[in-house]
């Protein structure tokens, strides 16, 4: 997602680490260095210039150079205005949808509108529930040009666990009143409204998404870009708030090769939110868009909060404190050691999670490495997956003759099964160790 800005800004910062002062010249080389990420992060030029001259500035204002411990100052000069760019201190922690609403989705055809449009759903069901609720959502679209649009959407609504409402009516218009009038006859509090995309911006889709806002008195208007598309996606957004005003913007496909140049200028651009990003192809694979947050993973400084805040929402308490409780006993047999797996698998891929990790930027870890990693984790729930409940909590008694017989029903080696025992003996070793150095009470 942001990995190669997090590689480029931890580099940079490294070079200067060590330095008892910082010159004009090391600050100059630096800051070019910064230019050069960003430009090849697909950040504009125009906006690189300003980016890089506000720096300078911050630096003369706050007396960087020949400071004490200056790197570190550097690198919070660096910090803050990033995070001006990104959208400083606009809060969204607590970004709740009124009720009732009805949010409009605009975007491109293959921005990921549709998926996000249930992904939203999802978003505020959860939200609810955190707060004891469970909310009445409504989804519907009048993308009649998009074959299977419609029924891409019934399909991921019901996914979300959102209700789906067809219009009889086939024209766009005339279909909207329909979907309109059929949210208030049956009391929804949240409509989400998805329109029709063009593979580009014509004025006729324009036309009739204004005179669709005139019918659907939409709350929200969420313009879907597809970060994939780089600087192209700031001029869509533009035409976009010209003819249509949304109020906040979504950044899908995050999760892609994306260099996260449109993260970095969507806000200062087009001086509009970024409220969400989409992180993944999953329904729940959709984050609130947090400028502070985003800074950090940027510069390489990880994103611990947000990487807790998904183990939270994904993995049950009871879940949590009986892993909690083999910890404290000192002991683990391979059950727990499964159920480490299985809750691991739930937040993600493993590289997608390692992002989320102070420091792992500096880290030579190529994706081969990753990927045999996730083969492995697999692999080690099928073993488990055929062992009886006795060698799961005994696993001294398995011989050669059971080591057979698992490795057969697992459909692996023996390599395999002798691997998965010798990372078990690790993961005791190391349970043990907190134990003794008393890190749990």
């Amino acid at each position: 997602m942001f990995d190669f800005l997090s590689k480029s800004f931890s580099s940079i910062f490294s070079s200067l680490t060590g330095n008892s002062k910082l010159t004009e010249k090391n600050i100059d080389e630096s800051m070019q260095k910064i230019k050069d990420s960003l430009l090849e992060s697909d950040v504009p030029y125009e906006l690189c210039n300003t980016f890089i001259a506000e720096i300078k500035q911050d630096v003369v204002g706050q007396k960087v150079v020949n400071s004490l411990r200056p790197s570190e100052q550097f690198v919070k000069v660096v910090y803050d205005r990033l995070l001006a760019f990104l959208g400083g201190e606009y809060v969204q922690e607590s970004f709740t949808f009124q009720i009732p609403s009805t949010i409009m989705m605009l975007g491109l055809q293959g921005s990921g509108k549709t998926t996000t449009a249930a992904k939203l759903a999802l978003f505020i069901q959860n939200q609810a529930k955190k707060r004891g609720k469970n909310r009445k959502i409504l989804c519907a679209s009048v993308d009649f040009y998009r074959p299977a649009a419609i029924d891409q959407l019934q399909v991921v609504a019901e996914q979300a666990g959102a209700d789906f409402y067809r219009a009889q009516a086939t024209d766009v218009i005339k279909a909207a009143q329909e979907i309109v009038d059929y949210a208030k006859k049956y009391n929804y509090e949240i409509l989400i409204f998805d329109t029709a995309g063009r593979l580009q911006i014509d004025e006729m889709m324009m036309s009739e998404l204004d005179q669709l806002q005139k019918i659907v008195k939409p709350k929200y208007k969420f313009l879907v870009v597809d970060a994939m598309i780089g600087q192209e996606s700031l001029s869509v957004a533009k035409t976009f708030q010209d003819r249509i005003a949304f109020d906040y913007a979504i950044l899908s496909k995050m999760d892609s090769n994306a260099r996260a140049g449109v993260a970095f200028s969507f806000r200062y651009s087009l001086k509009k939110p970024v409220l969400f990003m989409g992180t993944g192809e999953k329904l729940d694979n959709l984050e609130l868009f947090r400028p502070e947050r985003i800074a950090k993973r940027m510069l390489g400084m990880g994103d611990i909060l947000t990487l807790v805040e998904n183990a939270e929402d994904k993995i049950k308490q009871s879940e949590q404190d009986s892993l909690e409780k083999s910890f404290k006993s000192g002991s683990m047999t391979l059950e727990d050691f499964a159920q480490q797996l299985s809750m691991a698998s739930r937040l993600g891929s493993l590289s997608n999670m390692i992002k989320y990790l102070p420091g792992m930027s500096n880290l030579n870890i190529s994706s081969a490495q990753i990927e045999q990693s996730e083969k492995d984790m697999k692999k080690f729930r099928a073993i488990i997956g055929s062992m009886t409940k006795k060698e799961k909590v005994y696993p001294k008694i398995l011989d050669s003759s059971r080591k057979e017989r698992i490795a057969k029903g697992a459909g692996v080696s023996g390599a395999d099964v002798a691997q998965l025992l010798q990372r078990f003996e690790q993961s005791q070793q190391f349970v043990k160790l907190l134990k003794k150095k008393k890190y749990f009470n």
